[in-house]
């Protein structure tokens, strides 16, 4: 038998109810909800609602006090660690002062981690940047990503290192002209050695575009030296100091006094070859000819242990860089590549003012 109470028509108190509500059955009794829950739902919908009134966080922060709209640049370096993109990112931070615009700053810590850079772009792409300036750390596993950004609507510009894609993939290259770079290695090489000799070449990481035509131009530019030869030029050093160290010792061991110069294409490549030769007190005595500076390179020039630096001016390939990617975003012209220079340090030109400027160029 069940109970149904019956109320009367005034409004019942708090105790009346709950009195009622024990003589109920289970299954008839009505459900209570806490208080805080109906709270919380009658307060949902006016949160849709007020967001709905207020732009995102990060397109609040795209906006200027006077309401003008700041670009957002994604700039994605092949790698975080190496002096070389801290000059990068400064010649990029110049050029966003000067054209209104906000840079993003974010790359993988290694260079040979290919995942973390494809992680990088695709978040950017989902962020919806309005560009993204990238230096492919791997020729070829880029490719899908940057395609995939510019199916996005995010147009983008390749810097330093270049794509295996049609021309039409990305807007504009901007780069040193790498096979040049490679070709007057050569030459300061044959001029240190004379015209004759014995000569060691260590590659960067296989995928890497700008060292791979830094690589091939050494050896075209060596065809003009009939009495050097070539005692090695596939074996790849990897991308920190230590690894080239290492493969220095493998090659010093290898070949021993056979060798009468060695050219490393890249910083870390060099400063890992300086290592191993003065650690053998060879360091002078091999010719040695390197590509890029730091500060323990240029010392390294300036006491003889090096006989050639090639140099690239990576503040200028970071300001052309945001430069471009801002003409694409507005509509204007870019070229297709952009070269932003090569040049060579020698003993005998270290002092010159553009030398200076090249050896020791600002740091973000």
């Amino acid at each position: 038998m069940v109970l149904v109470p019956c109320f009367s028509s005034h409004h019942p108190t708090p105790e009346s109810e709950a009195i009622a509500l024990r003589h109920l059955a289970p299954q008839n009794r009505p459900v209570r909800r806490p208080r805080i829950l109906l709270l919380l739902a009658g307060l949902i919908p006016l949160c849709v609602f007020l967001s709905g009134c207020q732009p995102p966080a990060e397109q609040a922060a795209k906006s200027t006090p006077d309401g003008d709209r700041r670009l957002q640049i994604a700039m994605i370096p092949k790698g975080t660690t190496h002096i070389f993109w801290r000059s990068v990112h400064f010649g990029a931070l110049q050029a966003a002062e000067e054209l209104g615009v906000d840079v993003q700053w974010r790359g993988p810590q290694k260079e040979s981690d290919r995942n973390e850079q494809i992680n990088v772009v695709q978040g950017f792409v989902n962020k919806r940047v309005d560009g993204i300036c990238l230096a492919p750390l791997d020729a070829d596993a880029l490719v899908r990503p940057v395609k995939e950004a510019g199916r996005g609507g995010v147009p983008v510009v390749i810097f330093d290192s270049g794509l295996n894609a049609e021309s039409d993939s990305y807007a504009s290259y901007v780069a040193t002209d790498n096979f040049r770079g490679g070709q007057l290695a050569a030459e300061a090489m044959g001029e240190k050695l004379g015209g004759k000799g014995n000569v060691v070449m260590l590659r960067y990481n296989q995928g890497s575009e700008s060292t791979h035509q830094r690589e091939e131009g050494f050896l075209k530019g060596l065809e003009q030296f009939p009495d050097i030869t070539v005692l090695s030029s596939d074996q790849y050093a990897g991308t920190t100091t230590e690894s080239s160290m290492d493969k220095a010792q493998q090659m010093l061991n290898r070949y021993g006094d056979q060798i009468d110069g060695i050219f490393a294409v890249c910083e870390p490549n060099a400063e890992g070859v300086l290592r191993a030769l003065e650690d053998r007190k060879l360091a002078g005595k091999i010719a040695f000819v390197g590509f890029d500076s730091s500060e323990a390179m240029a010392e390294a020039l300036r006491a003889g242990k090096l006989s050639a630096i090639v140099l690239q001016d990576p503040v200028q390939m970071g300001y052309l860089s945001i430069q471009a990617i801002c003409k694409v975003i507005r509509g204007e012209p870019v070229e297709p590549f952009v070269d932003t220079g090569v040049y060579v340090a020698t003993p005998e030109n270290i002092d010159s003012e553009q030398i200076q400027k090249l050896l020791n160029p600002e740091k973000a």
